[in-house]
């Protein structure tokens, strides 16, 4: 009996993740990264950034290693400062970091190999709009 996740191969899920990891890292994960890490950056100027940097800065690993990882509700969240942290974040930020997932998932979209990636990148940029009241977990 073959197990569909992974392709019938013990740990064939985790293989597949990593090379794809690799794929993701050369070809846009590290500039995401650092997009993220400079945003955190900035936000940690003010006292009153410091949220908005720890989710930059919780976005920059997810944009690092994406693959066997996923994101869900966060359910111990105070819904009503995740709104309005999300609305701060869309406004002074969120938007251009959504804007650079788009652009290289078209840039991804050009190659066979990429197609995956392009995809993975466009529901990272959801989650670039709006990171509050979300958190990454292991797949």
């Amino acid at each position: 009996m073959t197990n569909r996740q992974g392709g019938g191969v013990p740990g064939g899920r985790l293989v597949l993740g990593t090379v794809g990891n690799v794929i993701w890292l050369l070809c846009a994960g590290i500039w995401l990264m650092f997009g993220y890490v400079i945003a955190g950056l900035l936000a940690f100027i003010t006292i009153i950034g410091i949220p908005f940097g720890v989710q930059a800065f919780k976005l920059a690993g997810y944009a690092l290693w994406p693959f066997n990882r996923t994101v869900v509700r966060n359910e111990q969240r105070d819904i009503s400062l995740s709104i309005v942290g999300n609305v701060i974040w869309l406004i002074v930020g969120g938007w251009w970091l959504a804007v650079a997932h788009v652009f290289f998932a078209l840039f991804l979209v050009i190659t066979v190999v990429g197609a995956p990636l392009a995809l993975a990148s466009l529901k990272m940029a959801g989650l670039a709009l709006a990171p509050f009241g979300r958190k990454v977990v292991p797949r």
